[in-house]
């Protein structure tokens, strides 16, 4: 028997090596596996007893490790203390374990994670640190979303409504850092950011966190981000509301500490969730599934059972929960795998002075890298919802809960997906099943109620009590000095644009310290691009003034609503228009005369040809028709033709000439009435073609936008530029001329072309506004006064006041109202009336081709076959031709006649059958000829 069982075995090890080693390698009995808490925080009990529940159903299911009995050996670590923390964790790395769960605190998992690494011993925490990476960690496996996530959820909220500049409030250490630094980069993202930034030690007293919020409270923004701990962010929260800092105006949003601490936490005192009415906070979204309903129903028992009676399940629990689930699945396939657990020691690991680390204890776990691989590999559904890791080590879609304190407890108001980025009202698990919609305008939150007990939205900001005085860039300009100017006797600043910045500061809900510095020397108008460029660069604080927005300019800045159009127009010099003898040829073009008169001809000529057969009116001598047709034709022009149209084809063309000619005769009349009456201006500038294509010089004004856009936008060559620095400059160069040394014309722009126009009657602006622009306020990005002085505009628009103040500097005199605007041309182009001429050019042509097409068929039918064919081949065609045309010369027989000619009847016909019906002072012709004349033969 026994040399039989040899032989067996041996066949087996030759014919199924892989299943015999695994067969070998036999699963142990107990596994043990490290988990590193803090017990005295609310997290750490509520991971405690989430380890224990999965231990109890992990054990109890014989299907999940084969009899392998899973135990995790908890220890206590100190957060607070990061020395402590770090030995601690150290001599609980000096016992044998396949894996650790936690731990929860980042500073800890740093130093832990360098230790697993070289250990290779896969370590699942929950520590959502954003630093910590697969990348630098091969061993670190995060079981939870990172503060990656959760920054990029907390800036969608900002985003969402438009606030543009947050504080945050962080605890010291590598938690909070890194947190705030990933919704630095966030907000950024965003175009917004966080204007003042405060940390403080995890063992701050009372006092320094009263000064602390006593800082933030000076602060212009009112979006308080808090990423702290439960212990020290409740203390921040209530000694908040002590200063009045959660009354109406203000914002708080806190990061997941305080969604844990109130779902884990049974009894929250009444004094703690009064005070916090109205903050926002964060938590990870966990959606339903048949696991989460079993842990939650047992989770009471399970409490009392282990000590933490008072805790409740949150977020951490489920991740916690899942954690041991994911090593118990990946231990199960790395034992089905042939994995083996054993430890060597590493050389390296030496403790020379005989410490109490005890360095040579730890040992490296052999098939550690095994094991990652298959915990990486785990895909199930959890207590959590998917858990699977991606190709980075992280779960894949990360989401979360946007909740409102409210009452006494927590209103969802929407959700965030890392799946589409944006918040939601649909769960997250429902957005899976469709494509992304990646669109901003889909985003929705429900309501919510604010601090003071509001439900309108908080602006988010306010002007700081103690801020510095602002310091406003004005420009100091020579000419023009109704817009702005600098009184030298008195330093003060005075203008149109001035009493409009001052009167929209007067509707702010808040002051605003700030003083006006010129910028310029008053001796020339500054340049405007250097102006808004000292406010990019932070030199001025804005810059107020005749500032035109530009699209260079808003790259770097933001502008105000615009307080008045602009756009940029052509000055010239004008002339008045003295008429003349032949006045009455100005109202058309030359063009426009010539289609006319040819248009009469050919009209004429196309009733002709339409009535000549049947229509004695359009018979006689060469001579004679020719006359007809002129005379016909120029008639209609007063309607006044005397020739009856008999043919439907003449008819329908004559209808649609006699419209055309009444829009010419109506449209000449009305120009002819304006030329005659209206005084009229003239110059050789008909509009901006003009200016591109001559070669004179343009003028604009000094520090304008106008010449940079003349010489980019327009290709007018620099060369050709003339820059002018006042008013009287303008109106002598106009005077002089382009051969004199003026300029043919001047660019600038429309509000500075009104004011010089009132007292400058002999100059007028050709033809419109080539450009559309504005003037504004200019501010740094994202500036939360510019938004305010636009509502402020925007009410003096609507309430009168701009205008008010627009009479009060810029009163115009008694000659703009005249040559403000001058009309190109008072001519009428053929371009304006060829729509007509070409219907009716249709109409002939379509009534000639249906006439010569009967034509075509009578001809046929009546012409003996004989006749055609009895001609000789090569004139053959032209006798046809002739005979043809002789045809259709001929009068059409009278229809009686023609019915017995076409019935073949030999009945004889009277000798007037074919002569025409006399007419006074016409000659009786027979067969088309006339009596008088000898018949053709």
């Amino acid at each position: 028997m026994k040399i039989v069982f040899l032989m067996l075995l041996l066949v087996s090890l030759f014919l199924f090596p892989n299943g015999v080693r695994k067969g070998l390698a036999a699963r142990p009995s107990v596994v043990s596996v490290g988990s590193i808490l803090r017990f005295n925080s609310t997290t750490g009990g509520v991971s405690a007893v989430a380890i224990h529940a999965a231990l109890e159903d992990i054990n109890s299911d014989p299907t999940v490790l084969n009899g392998t009995t899973l135990q995790v050996d908890m220890r206590d670590t100190n957060c607070d203390d990061g020395f402590l923390g770090m030995v601690e964790a150290l001599q609980f790395m000096e016992t044998d374990v396949i894996a650790i769960i936690g731990p929860q605190c980042s500073t800890i998992a740093h130093i832990i994670s360098y230790v697993a690494n070289e250990l290779q011993v896969p370590l699942m925490s929950f520590a959502s640190d954003a630093t910590l990476s697969s990348i630098q960690f091969p061993f670190f496996v995060r079981t939870m979303p990172s503060d990656l996530y959760e920054m990029a959820a907390v800036a969608a909220v900002v985003d969402y409504y438009q606030w543009k500049i947050v504080t945050a409030i962080y605890i010291d250490d590598d938690y909070g850092r890194n947190g705030i630094a990933a919704l630095d980069d966030e907000l950024t993202a965003r175009r917004c950011k966080i204007s003042y930034k405060v940390g403080f030690p995890s063992n701050a007293k009372r006092s320094d966190l009263l000064n602390l919020l006593v800082t933030v409270s000076n602060m212009e923004s009112r979006v308080i981000i808090l990423h702290t701990g439960a212990e020290p962010g409740l203390k921040l929260l209530s000694l908040a509301n002590g200063l009045n800092m959660m009354g109406n105006g203000y914002v708080w949003i806190g990061t997941d500490w305080l969604s844990s601490y109130l779902d884990a936490n049974s009894s929250v005192p009444a004094e703690t969730i009064n005070g916090m009415q109205g903050v926002l906070t964060v938590r990870p979204h966990i959606p339903k599934s048949k696991m989460k309903s079993n842990l939650m129903s047992k989770w009471s028992s399970l409490s009392k059972k282990y000590n933490h009676s008072d805790l409740r399940l949150s977020a951490y629990g489920f991740y916690v929960y899942d954690s041991v689930w994911a090593v118990a699945r990946a231990l199960d396939a790395f034992f089905d795998d042939g994995g083996r657990i054993s430890f060597k020691n590493d050389s390296r690991l030496r403790d020379e002075t005989g410490g109490s680390l005890h360095l040579e204890a730890m040992s490296v776990f052999d098939m550690g890298k095994k094991l990652l691989d298959k915990i990486r590999q785990v895909n199930f559904t959890g207590a959590s919802g998917q858990v699977q890791f991606n190709a980075q080590g992280e779960l894949i879609h990360p989401a979360y809960d946007i909740i409102s304190i409210i009452g006494n407890g927590v209103r969802t108001i929407g959700f965030w997906s890392n799946y589409t980025r944006l918040l939601s009202t649909v769960l997250p698990e429902d957005l899976y099943l469709k494509p992304p919609n990646t669109s901003v305008a889909n985003q929705h939150l429900y309501d919510v109620i604010w601090p003071g007990e509001t439900a309108q939205k908080p602006r988010g900001w306010v002007f700081p009590s103690n801020a510095k005085e602002l310091i406003i860039g004005v420009p100091n300009r020579f000419s023009f000095k109704e817009f702005v100017t600098l009184d030298n006797a008195t330093g003060k600043m005075t203008g149109y644009c001035i009493d409009v910045f001052t009167q929209a500061l007067s509707l702010l809900p808040y002051p605003v310290t700030f003083r006006f510095q010129a910028f310029g020397t008053g001796t020339e108008n500054p340049h405007y691009d250097q102006l808004v460029q000292k406010v990019a660069d932070n030199e001025f604080d804005a810059a107020i003034g005749d500032i035109v927005i530009t699209m260079n300019r808003t790259q770097t800045l933001d502008f105000t609503q615009p307080f008045i159009e602009s756009g940029l127009v052509i000055l010239a010099p004008v002339k008045k228009h003295i008429t003349n003898s032949w006045a009455f040829l100005q109202p058309f073009t030359l063009g426009m005369w010539c289609v006319t008169g040819l248009s009469f001809l050919v009209v004429g000529a196309v009733i002709w040809v339409l009535e000549h057969r049947i229509n004695d009116d359009f018979r006689g001598s060469p001579r004679q028709q020719l006359i007809t047709i002129v005379w016909f034709s120029f008639s209609t022009l007063f309607f006044a033709h005397r020739e009856n149209t008999m043919s439907t084809l003449g008819r329908g063309v004559l209808i649609i000439w006699l419209f055309v000619v009444l829009i010419i005769q109506s449209s000449y009349t009305a120009s002819l009435t304006s030329i005659l009456t209206v005084q009229q201006l003239d110059t050789s500038i008909r509009g901006l073609d003009d200016l591109k294509n001559s070669d004179y010089p343009i003028g604009f004004q000094v520090g304008s936008f106008a010449e940079e856009y003349m010489v980019k936008e327009l290709n007018i060559s620099r060369s050709r530029l003339k820059a002018l620095g006042s008013p009287e400059e303008y109106a002598e160069n106009l005077k002089l001329g382009p051969k004199k040394g003026g300029v043919m014309a001047i660019v600038d722009e429309r509000p500075y072309v009104e004011l010089f126009l009132s007292t400058n009657c002999k100059i007028a602006v050709a033809g419109s506004d080539f450009t559309s622009r504005g003037w504004g306020f200019a501010f740094p990005r994202d500036s939360p006064l510019q938004i305010d002085l636009s509502t402020a505009i925007l009410t003096l628009s609507e309430n009168g006041e701009l205008q008010r103040i627009h009479d009060k500097w810029l009163r115009t005199g008694d000659c703009s109202a005249d040559n403000t605007e001058f009309v190109d041309s008072n001519q009428l182009r053929l371009e304006s009336f060829m729509g007509l001429f070409l219907i009716c050019g249709a109409a002939c042509a379509l009534a000639l081709l249906i006439y010569f097409g009967i034509m075509l068929r009578q001809y046929l039918r009546h012409e003996p076959p004989d006749s055609i064919s009895a001609e000789p081949g090569s004139s053959k065609s032209k006798h046809s031709i002739k005979r043809f045309f002789s045809f259709v010369d001929n009068r059409e027989p009278p229809k009686q006649n023609r019915s017995l000619h076409l019935s073949g009847s030999s009945m004889p016909t009277t000798p007037t059958s074919n002569v025409d019906i006399e007419r006074p002072g016409r000659p009786i012709r027979n067969g088309g000829s006339s009596i008088l004349e000898p018949k053709a033969a």
